[in-house]
Parts: structure tokens; sequence; C-alpha cells
């Protein structure tokens, strides 16, 4: 989907300020408010935009130890089945299928190292989860972030 200057900083808004109306929102921005509305709903229709919901920072509920643990899954069963059973466990947040030597990527928190143990646990016990290789992450210099991509494709678009 192309966007454009305005779609890009109509998202830049919403992820700064979340809460701003779409009233606002096209008053900030200059435009109309059906301006606002339309390009919106066609970010949204269009998949740019997948949700609404809060940021919500693990560390803040009491999960401050981020890992990312890789797998080797069991090919006849194939990694669907395996997500699906690693849904199940809240402390894997995300789960990748990669290329290399490993099949899948998982990133997770826990609450202590220790704690991180019973989570690395819980994951190998997954029926088709054959080895796993865990790297703790020490610091987070550059969160996860989409702006500066939105800005560069909106720039894009002239």
């Amino acid at each position: 989907m192309v966007i454009d200057r305005l779609d890009a900083r109509l998202i830049g808004l919403l992820a700064a300020e979340p809460r701003v109306g779409v009233l606002e929102a096209s008053r900030r921005l200059g435009v109309a408010r059906g301006t606002v509305q339309a390009r919106l709903d066609r970010l949204h229709a269009g998949g740019v935009i997948t949700g609404y919901g809060p940021d919500v920072d693990p560390v803040a509920l009491g999960h401050g130890v981020t890992a990312f643990v890789t797998l080797e899954i069991r090919q006849p069963g194939g990694h669907d089945p395996v997500a699906g059973r690693l849904a199940a466990i809240p402390e894997v947040l995300e789960a990748h299928t990669i290329t290399g030597s490993s099949d899948m990527l998982c990133r997770v928190v826990a609450r202590t190292n220790a704690d991180l143990q019973r989570v690395i646990d819980a994951i190998v016990d997954v029926a088709g989860v054959e080895r796993a290789s865990t790297v703790i992450a020490l610091a987070t210099p550059l969160p996860y972030r989409v702006l500066p991509l939105v800005r560069s494709v909106g720039e894009g678009a002239r």
C-alpha cells in the first residue's frame, strides 16, 4: 500500500498521542475531519494500521528479564502446531519462523533469571520442540519502532 506525507504525519500523531480524536487530528494536521477519517479507514483496511490498543511495558508488570529463544522444531509436525502451543505460555510475547540453523525465534519475558528457567522449561515441554537456545537481552538501546520507516515511505511517495 502506498502512503503519502499526510498519512505519515497522521500515523506519527497517533503514535505520539494515541488518544487524540479525529477532530483534533484534523485540526493539528490542517485538513478536514472527513479527510482524516477517510485516511484512517484506508490505512486500517490496507493493513498499515493494525491496532489502537495501549503499548504495555512488561517491566512495569514485573517482568524485567527479556530473552530471545531459538527453537529447533520436529519437521513432520510443522510450525503451526508449535506456535499454537507457545501461544498458551503468557511469557512468550512473539514467535517468528526463521531461516538458518533454527526454525523459530521467540521473544520471551520473565520476572527473574530463575523465572526464565521456568519459562524455558515450559517452552521445551511443548510437543514438537526438539531443542532451544536462549540469549538474555542486557539492554534495549533501540526498541521496536516503525515511525522512521513510515516517514521514509511517506517521503518517498511524493
